[in-house]
């Protein structure tokens, strides 16, 4: 009788400490799934800004003059690209999961040779992807339009990288908590959209009362558009220094949590 031995144990990893190949195969399907329809994820929120900018500055550019020694539309410009920058982190990492739980495609992600690391870093990756190509498309489209140029491009890359990363996590999680679309928009409309609009995008926290500028400066959103501001115009509502060691924090802190949840199979496992 032949006796039938067993290369490989079940269970047991075959590609060492990382899979290199299936998290570069996630990444680059979480990108071709967003280039797919780059008119919606790509296209669409350059012309959001576009709009925001046309209205505010016919409304008020000219009245406002100059904010942080710059007229308004330059001020305002960085800000709009920020916002965008930072809403379809969100939205790419949050409907990424909100997709394969509803369409059942999530148990190709679980039962696929990934550890959780890797899916999450694969996922907040193709996140951060996203933004990135949104911010450049941006700059350069708006330079056309307004005087705009970038002053730091370290500080540039620097803070949206961060501000994807956080929001890419905060995406996943909302993403494993969210059961419908419901869920998401909630989570969009009273948490995303409102930090994302009161975090100094239209204004400088300066003309804020004394309380208000406090709270401002809790939100994290606003040291993201504040960076980003800053490495286009030179000139900043706060400390960039504080605002990169804050947001590196919390980008740590978000993104263990995203990758403990997934781990533990968190509304995604029965």
């Amino acid at each position: 009788m032949v006796e039938i031995t067993t290369k490989y144990k079940i269970g047991t990893r075959r590609f060492g400490i990382i899979n290199w190949i299936g998290a570069w195969t996630l990444y680059k399907k979480e990108v071709l799934r967003f280039l797919a329809v780059w008119i919606q994820t790509i296209f669409s929120p350059i012309i959001t800004s576009l709009l925001f900018l046309l209205v505010l500055s016919v409304a008020i550019g000219n009245e406002r003059g100059e904010v942080l020694g710059v007229p308004f539309v330059v001020f305002l410009a960085p800000g709009l690209i920020a916002m965008q920058v930072i809403q379809q982190a969100f939205s790419h990492s949050a409907s990424s999961f909100m997709i394969k739980k509803i369409d059942g495609s999530i148990v190709d992600v679980l039962y696929a040779p990934l550890s959780a690391g890797e899916v999450t870093v694969a996922i907040i990756l193709s996140a951060i992807t996203r933004s990135t190509m949104i911010a450049m498309i941006s700059i350069v489209t708006f330079y056309f339009i307004i005087d705009l140029k970038i002053t730091d491009l370290f500080t540039l890359l620097v803070f949206t990288f961060l501000s994807s990363l956080i929001l890419g996590a905060m995406g996943m999680i909302a993403g494993l908590w969210a059961e419908k679309f419901d869920h998401m928009a909630t989570v969009t409309n009273f948490i995303i959209v409102p930090l994302s609009f009161l975090s100094g995008t239209f204004y400088t926290i300066e003309k804020l009362p004394v309380m208000l500028q406090s709270i401002s400066r809790i939100n994290p959103f606003f040291y993201m558009i504040d960076g980003f501001r800053y490495s286009i115009i030179g000139e900043a509502d706060s400390s960039i220094f504080f605002g990169t060691v804050y947001l590196s924090v919390l980008s740590v802190i978000l993104l263990l949590i995203s990758y403990k949840l997934f781990k533990n199979g968190y509304k995604i496992k029965s």
